[in-house]
């Protein structure tokens, strides 16, 4: 049976991403590559949201993609997963950028007057920067594919007796998988973009795939959820009291063991809250889970849309433009989802769906 805790997690996750991106981009924290404060507030307390959120909306991400992956590979084999990734991860992110994401690309550079840099190259040179600008939010999905692969040649080593050994985790040891969460954070960080964290996320997909997947685990996370939620909860707060105003996405803030610490209580909780409460579907959720890939991919360009045409230029006030971006990044992203998922041949270079995909 399908577990739906788990399509709740991810679409109610990507809506948070949405909220988390509108605020990011009028932060008033002097966060790079953003149109930046918009308000005359000498503080926007509000921000305070990215610092709630940030640590760990994309390790649940990473987690339920690894608990997913295992439930993929127990009714396929290796080499249908491989396809299956390759199609709807790293087409996306690689060919989808050069077919669509360029358009996204030339808002990034918009964003910091990137756009006046490549005057005098060539045009083709032009388009390929674009190109990349574009990768934005993508970034999740590259990683993904890389880890997908990887789990691949895993399988072959481990050939499950890793993930039979995940199966006997109790709650104790859930509690000190906190520790080597936070050593690989410490590891594997690419400098300047600092979203590429290997170590920090491809830990938390592998404990998805090979421990979280087992059915004995979230059981227990089901009964002891208190256990993760009560210092989730003050973490939280301890983590946005010692910085708020700082940047929270890099180092050396995002290399502490209160920002590891509270991203892997939060993931717990939320995975032993949903198992327990939100297994279930309805015509909404079933609906934004259908929806949640398109959402993620194209919401970003409905807000710097928003940003670049009209808060930058001053056409619209501080109010105005936290809703329209809203507003933006869901009509945008649902309306380039039905029209491009339509689309033969271009809906697989830029969402990865193939020609027999079934529509709902």
């Amino acid at each position: 049976m399908r577990k739906k805790y788990l399509d709740n997690i991810r679409w109610i996750t990507v809506v948070l991403v949405v909220i988390y991106h509108v605020i990011y981009m009028f932060n008033g924290e002097g966060i790079m590559g953003t149109v930046g404060k918009i308000t005359d507030l000498e503080v926007q307390y509000y921000d305070v949201y990215q610092y709630m959120v940030y640590p760990w909306f994309m390790c649940i991400l990473f987690l339920v993609s690894g608990i997913c992956s295992r439930l993929y590979l127990e009714k396929h084999t290796g080499k249908e997963f491989a396809k299956s990734r390759t199609r709807k991860l790293l087409v996306p992110s690689t060919i989808g950028l050069f077919a669509f994401q360029f358009i996204q690309g030339y808002f990034n550079m918009n964003m910091g007057d990137g756009a006046e840099l490549p005057q005098g190259i060539p045009a083709p040179i032009v388009f390929v920067i674009m190109a990349l600008s574009g990768i934005g939010v993508l970034w999740y999905i590259q990683l993904l594919w890389i880890f997908s692969m990887l789990l691949l040649l895993v399988r072959k080593i481990e050939k499950d007796r890793l993930w039979k050994l995940g199966g006997r985790t109790n709650i104790l040891a859930i509690i000190l998988f906190a520790i080597p969460v936070w050593a690989a954070g410490l590891i594997l960080n690419t400098p300047i973009i600092c979203v590429y964290r290997f170590g920090l996320y491809g830990i938390i997909f592998f404990l998805g795939y090979f421990v979280f997947s087992h059915d004995e685990v979230i059981e227990k996370l089901k009964k002891y959820f208190a256990v993760f939620l009560v210092p989730a909860v003050i973490l939280c707060v301890l983590f946005c009291i010692f910085n708020f105003g700082k940047v929270y996405a890099d180092a050396p803030v995002n290399r502490t063991p209160l920002f590891t610490s509270y991203a892997w209580f939060a993931c717990m909780a939320i995975l032993g809250l949903m198992a327990k409460y939100g297994d279930f579907e309805n015509k909404f959720t079933g609906f934004m889970s259908r929806k949640s890939f398109g959402l993620y991919v194209f919401h970003y360009l409905g807000i710097s849309m928003v940003a670049i045409l009209l808060v930058k230029p001053g056409y619209i006030s501080a109010v105005p433009a936290y809703i329209l971006s809203t507003v933006a990044a869901f009509a945008v992203s649902f309306v380039l989802y039905e029209i491009i998922s339509r689309i033969p041949v271009y809906r697989w270079m830029v969402l990865g769906i193939k020609k027999d995909k079934k529509r709902n």
